[in-house]
């Protein structure tokens, strides 16, 4: 979801006002993927490298996160919406990562849309941590190496138990996936939509999706039909 501060620069206004309406965004975003029957949604709310940015804008950000979770909270509830966090989450405060672990735990048993926040998240961290994992499994014997196939790998992700994407939406232009879910995304179809994240609705969701439908999905192999089926997972 990129495009927060232009947004405001564009508007003359501060960055963290983009940040307020980027939060609205993803607020249409959930709706528009409850109306169009997706089962799986993952919004890269805070990457592992915004930790970079200027104190005051990551306290900016922190404390969005917060208000997004005590006002949406009880409505993405009521919508069916089950919440899960990937991520180092114990980079935020001991407060925040309550927050977080109490929205999972009221929402587990929702099953409408299942709904991933990438929070200080990067896929390389993630790859790399599964990697310590798995040498860290065959060191004490539990694991044996020659065992370990893609599937198996794929176990010690963040994602474990969850689809890989069929689509990677980018907003605002840019034309790179930014280190997020890489490992996940090998097949998944990428759109890159020019509107600047704060602006992105259910009409560029639809667009998405169309656009998608329209593509033929190969994963290497010669095509059995033409056309995709609709995205079961959309990221």
């Amino acid at each position: 979801m990129d495009g927060n501060g232009r947004w405001a620069t564009r508007r003359g206004l501060p960055r963290v006002a983009g940040h307020r309406e980027g939060a609205r965004a993803v607020r249409r975003t959930v709706e528009a993927a409850i109306e169009q029957g997706i089962g799986w949604l993952t919004l890269f709310a805070f990457s592992s490298e915004n930790w970079r940015r200027p104190a005051e804008e990551v306290t900016d950000l922190t404390g969005l996160l917060r208000h997004y979770l005590r006002s949406e909270l009880n409505e993405l509830a009521e919508a069916g919406v089950r919440l899960r966090v990937i991520g180092e989450r114990d980079r935020f405060g001991p407060a925040v990562q309550q927050e977080l672990a109490d929205a999972e735990v009221r929402t587990e048993a929702n099953t409408t849309l299942n709904l991933v926040i990438a929070l200080s998240y990067g896929a390389r961290a993630e790859i790399a941590a599964a990697a310590r994992r798995i040498a860290e499994a065959a060191k004490a014997g539990r694991l044996e190496p020659a065992s370990i196939d893609e599937a198996g790998f794929a176990a010690h992700l963040a994602t474990a138990g969850m689809p890989d994407p069929d689509l990677v939406i980018r907003t605002s232009g840019e034309q790179r996936l930014s280190n997020f879910l890489l490992w996940q995304a090998a097949y998944a179809e990428l759109i890159f939509d020019d509107v600047l994240w704060p602006d992105f609705g259910a009409a560029n969701l639809a667009g998405a999706i169309a656009e998608y439908t329209r593509r033929e999905r190969r994963f290497g192999a010669r095509p059995a039909h033409t056309g995709a089926a609709r995205p079961e997972a959309s990221r």
